[in-house]
């Protein structure tokens, strides 16, 4: 009985946390984070050459979504570039909703 018990409370806690609402992104907050961001991509045409030439996207006025999905796919791997999966790793899922929010509503 106890089993069944502790697996009906398992599986209860983790669709809980699989219902946790996304982080809301504040575009004000984003300010104190977005200087790992403008250095490469707040300059036109900038390229970079590590691992090889990549021309760097403008990510202003791109859709939220896409800016988190993207930030989240290199911090899984999923995207490969290594100065990108760097950053992604240090950011938490708000930093990554604020910079999605700043980036979105076309500052810069």
């Amino acid at each position: 009985m106890k089993t069944i018990l502790g697996c009906i409370l398992f599986v209860l806690a983790g669709s809980a946390l699989a219902q946790a609402p996304a982080p809301v992104g504040n575009a004000e907050a984003a300010k104190s984070k977005i200087s790992m961001c403008t250095g490469c991509h707040g300059i036109p045409g900038y390229k970079t050459v590590f691992p090889h030439v990549y021309h760097v996207p403008m990510i202003t006025g791109q859709q939220p979504v896409y800016l988190l999905n993207a930030l989240q796919a290199y911090k899984s791997g999923a995207r490969t570039h290594p100065s990108m999966r760097g950053i992604a790793q240090s950011l938490s899922d708000q930093d990554m909703a604020d910079l999605a929010a700043y980036y979105s509503s076309e500052h810069q």
